[in-house]
């Protein structure tokens, strides 16, 4: 009891805070419609004025930083996400798979358009996930797919339900980076309190806990494996890596650059020799995750979903724009098709550069080079939806910089495409976000002078 009383009298500016992003947290989850741009950003950019705040006035008092994003994250746990409708995707994927149905070997549009509802939830779930996704097959990779069926096997036939089972396992792979964040950076001998820059980001608590994507899941995964390499158990690395890839295929982008790691001075052909067998490892163990779904006809379905994904979507893209448009001012027409076999080479090269003309040989330099390479391509990217920045965001934690911290303020200027009944983008709001993107991105990497990482 007294130290309660020693806190409430020794932390009231950083508590104030505290109970003011709790009433705004509350008014975003509870009384908030995506459209309502003015109050969403007005409760964005406070709430991310507040965690700098609590940040800042606690003096990264550990327990009172914990607590609040613990409670942050449950001031989310009975509502329904306001800015995202993937969920209902999520729900019925579980669904299937309960009913016995391989949720890769069917769009939703084949059941409801003909008539048949394969479980109780259907016509709702089909109604809620929107035509995008009730025509297209699943992309949503196995361990997610468990996370799903989790949700629909604890819920019975409640959306809400779901709802809640999903958010809670966010929650705990969150509680679950914060835990092998903090010990990795101790390792690397940095300051333990940058895992707050992640963990109490409004950014990251709306996107993932109250969006409900399970980028937060794929994260908790890779920091686990980064920690483990580091720990020098690479052989569990790489198992856990490919329990991050079976969330979210991402981290696919990254194994080329785990080159350096393996591949120090000294004993070359020793080091070889591990990194093939970190791949094999991560290859078998991913094989077997995808075994109970396999089909000529998953891998058919799949990589068509996965393509589409990748060369034919558009939407907050940067450098993908700027190329569009010189396009339509050429030929008059949007050369999607030719730009999206152009910019994927340069991407591709990119990492290639990062994988073996840098010299990745400690977890810093290597997180430094994965969170570049996943940042150009980003870039170069014809897609960008506010979510996939919260893999730059945890990268970040771990490097000098801080550049998407940046951006993830700044991505809440993607949402105004849905000012209009269209969700049309306003290419000039675009250019804006970009701006400061790119401007906090080329100051810190190509115009500060820092200190190498080391």
């Amino acid at each position: 009891m007294l130290g309660l009383t020693n806190l409430f009298k020794n932390k009231k500016i950083p508590l104030l805070f505290v109970g003011l992003s709790v009433i705004m947290y509350l008014s975003f989850a509870y009384d908030l419609v995506r459209t309502d741009l003015s109050k969403l950003v007005v409760l964005y950019v406070a709430l991310f004025v507040f965690a700098y705040l609590i940040i800042k006035e606690t003096g990264f008092y550990f327990r009172v930083l914990v607590v609040s994003a613990i409670l942050f994250r449950l001031l989310f746990l009975f509502t329904i996400p306001n800015l995202s409708q993937d969920f209902y995707r999520f729900i019925w994927d579980g669904q299937m798979i309960l009913s016995g149905l391989n949720p890769y070997l069917f769009t939703p549009d084949s059941f409801i358009q003909n008539g048949k509802f394969p479980f109780v939830q259907a016509q709702d779930l089909y109604n809620g996930m929107g035509t995008l996704s009730s025509s297209h097959y699943t992309n949503y990779p196995p361990l997610n797919q468990l996370c799903f069926t989790i949700a629909a096997l604890f819920s019975g036939k409640s959306i809400l339900g779901s709802v809640i089972t999903m958010r809670l396992l966010i929650i705990a792979a969150d509680i679950g980076t914060l835990y092998f964040g903090k010990k990795l950076l101790e390792r690397l001998k940095l300051p333990s309190n940058r895992i707050f820059w992640y963990i109490l980001n409004p950014f990251i608590i709306i996107e993932l806990t109250g969006n409900l994507h399970f980028e937060g899941v794929m994260i908790f995964f890779l920091v686990w494996s980064l920690y483990l390499l580091h720990s020098g158990k690479w052989k569990w690395a790489a198992v856990v890596l490919a329990c991050s890839i079976s969330v979210k295929l991402i981290p696919l982008l990254f194994l080329t650059l785990f080159f350096g790691w393996f591949i120090k001075k000294g004993n070359i052909l020793i080091g070889i020799k591990k990194l093939v067998s970190f791949y094999a490892i991560c290859g078998a163990t991913l094989m077997l995750m995808f075994l109970p779904f396999f089909s000529i006809e998953f891998i058919s379905n799949y990589s068509k979903t996965v393509g589409l994904w990748f060369g034919d979507f558009e939407f907050n893209a940067s450098i993908y724009y700027a190329v569009r448009e010189i396009g339509y001012a050429m030929t008059g027409f949007n050369e999607i098709a030719i730009i999206t076999k152009f910019l994927p080479i340069i991407s591709v090269f990119t990492i290639l550069g990062y994988s073996f003309f840098k010299h990745n040989n400690t977890i810093s330099k290597l997180v430094t080079s994965i969170l570049l390479a996943f940042t150009f391509y980003l870039f170069l990217s014809t897609t960008i939806h506010p979510w996939y920045i919260a893999t730059l965001v945890i990268l970040c934690v771990f490097t000098n910089y801080r550049f998407p911290l940046v951006w993830s303020l700044a991505v809440v200027l993607s949402y105004l495409a849905y000012s209009n009944t269209s969700n049309s983008e306003n290419l000039w709001i675009i250019g804006l976000e970009y701006l400061i993107v790119f401007s906090a991105f080329i100051w810190e990497v190509f115009l500060k002078k820092r200190l190498p990482v080391i």
